[in-house]
């Protein structure tokens, strides 16, 4: 049967005269050969891993990893079809594998990095993660089309991320009040100076005013009396000569000069009173002015510090309580370890007793499969024999070259010996032992006729001497004379 593949498949073909698998995109099926279909399209795999970083704080990944075997080499499509094609690449097992090697490599790097370098360094962060999948993926003949790794996300009730950007949000805030408080006191003082200084002209030229008219009518009133008198005495020099007969007129034109020079007098001071006055509206005014400055100044003094210290309290108490959650998340974090350290060593013991065990037990497997092999061998000997114990004893003792260490040590036992032979004669001869025969005391002779060479070889042997009571042996350094 001929078979063609589509653009994203492969055949995998294996049977007779195929050494191994066959990858092709088309071919002839045979009798006896089997052909499966692999598809090779790319797959995205979406994950959240949970990893920690150098200071062990705990964070969320989301990834997205698209995955596809490697076309283009025929060794990896080979891998491919063997150890990935036989599973739907959607199946939970392909997931599980891959889900596997991307979070063991992400946990791995992310220990050896600090929350400021995964946080700052994401591009590289992403590239070292994908070099280092890329080369687990390999021995599966797989290729990382794309990797995607999203923003850091905190895992709940470890918020890292969020009380960072609290602490941002606050910086500015804070930076912002104290901006707009500092704008707030400009633009009062400045008022403040402004309508002082209005004050201050409106007042000055008011005062100006006042002394320039109440000069205008003191003039004025001067010119009026000056004409009123010069015409007084003109009309009295031109009735001079009719006056004297009228002497009510006289009195009347006296009393007239006198209430002018009244008035006159009361004009002038008149006039410097309520110069006088003005002057001290005008001092009191000015005064008034210096105190609503000074009022002005010292409250926009007294707000900015009050702004100010309030800001500087809330900060302090921000710090404080910063301070008292960064101790309290220490010390559950230490806990925390102290507890997977204690679960991590319980679980080493475990394994290790396990691993004990599970050693012994093979140990005995392999002694009873030894005693069993060694049993059956027995037994075909036994049969190979008829039977016979001492044959297969024998047997064993020539294969197990028994004899040979009985011998080697044998010849280590009598090797260094220098044994010394002593040949006595206790001068017997054969007519002495017939007439001897019949006596009773011939064993007590022969006993006695055997001590002095038993004594000698012990003297030789071992170094000891017979006691005195039974007698002496020559000494062999001072042999008799003849």
């Amino acid at each position: 049967m001929y078979k063609v593949a589509k653009a994203s498949e492969y055949l995998a073909i294996t049977g007779i005269g195929i050494r191994d698998i066959k990858i092709a995109k088309k071919g002839w099926v045979f009798p006896g050969q089997s052909c499966a279909i692999i598809e090779v399209s790319p797959v995205n795999y979406t994950f959240q891993v949970q990893a920690m970083s150098a200071e062990k704080l705990p964070f969320v990944l989301p990834a997205v990893f698209t995955i596809g075997p490697r076309v283009d080499d025929e060794e990896s499509l080979l891998k491919y079809a063997k150890l990935i094609a036989p599973h739907d690449k959607h199946s939970d097992h392909v997931t599980e594998l891959v889900q596997g090697i991307i979070e063991g490599e992400t946990r791995v790097l992310a220990a050896s990095m600090t929350m400021e370098q995964i946080f700052k360094g994401t591009k590289e962060f992403k590239q070292e993660v994908f070099e280092k999948v890329q080369l687990e993926l390999n021995q599966f003949g797989l290729i990382i089309y794309n990797a995607n790794v999203k923003q850091l996300v905190d895992v709940p009730g470890h918020e890292y991320f969020s009380y960072l950007g609290q602490k941002t949000q606050m910086e500015a805030a804070n930076q912002a009040k104290i901006d707009v408080a500092e704008a707030k006191m400009k633009g009062e003082v400045g008022a403040k100076l402004r309508q002082g200084q209005t004050l201050q002209n409106a007042a000055k030229i008011d005062a100006e005013t006042k002394v320039i008219s109440t000069q205008r009518q003191g003039q004025g009133r001067k010119e009026e009396i000056k004409v009123k008198t010069e015409v007084t005495v003109y009309e009295n020099e031109r009735e001079a000569e009719v006056a004297k007969a009228n002497a009510e007129l006289a009195k009347k034109k006296a009393a007239w000069s006198k209430e002018a020079q009244v008035a006159e007098v009361e004009a002038t001071k008149a006039v410097a009173l309520r110069d006088a006055e003005l002057q001290g509206e005008v001092e009191k005014m000015n005064g008034m002015t210096r105190t609503q400055k000074l009022k002005a100044e010292f409250l926009s003094k007294a707000s900015v510090e009050y702004e100010t210290k309030v800001q500087e309290a809330n900060w302090d108490l921000y710090k404080k309580q910063k301070a008292a959650e960064a101790a309290l998340f220490e010390k559950e974090k230490e806990a925390e370890a102290k507890k997977a350290m204690a679960e991590a060593e319980f679980y080493a013991r475990q394994q290790a007793a396990d691993g004990e065990l599970y050693a012994k037990q093979k140990e005995a497997e392999g002694l009873m499969a030894v005693a069993q092999a060694q049993g059956h061998y027995l037994r075909t000997l036994l049969g190979a024999v008829g039977g016979n114990y001492a044959a297969v004893r024998d047997y064993l003792m020539i294969t197990g070259g028994m004899f040979q260490d009985i011998a080697r040590l044998n010849a280590q036992a009598v090797q260094g010996m220098q044994p010394k032979i002593s040949v006595w004669n206790n001068g017997s001869d054969g007519s002495e032992g017939a007439a001897a025969g019949g006596s009773a005391m011939k064993e007590v002779a022969g006993v006695y006729r055997m001590l002095p060479p038993l004594f000698k070889t012990v003297h030789e042997q071992t170094g000891m001497l017979p006691p005195s009571w039974m007698g002496s042996l020559p000494d062999s350094t001072n042999p008799p004379n003849n």
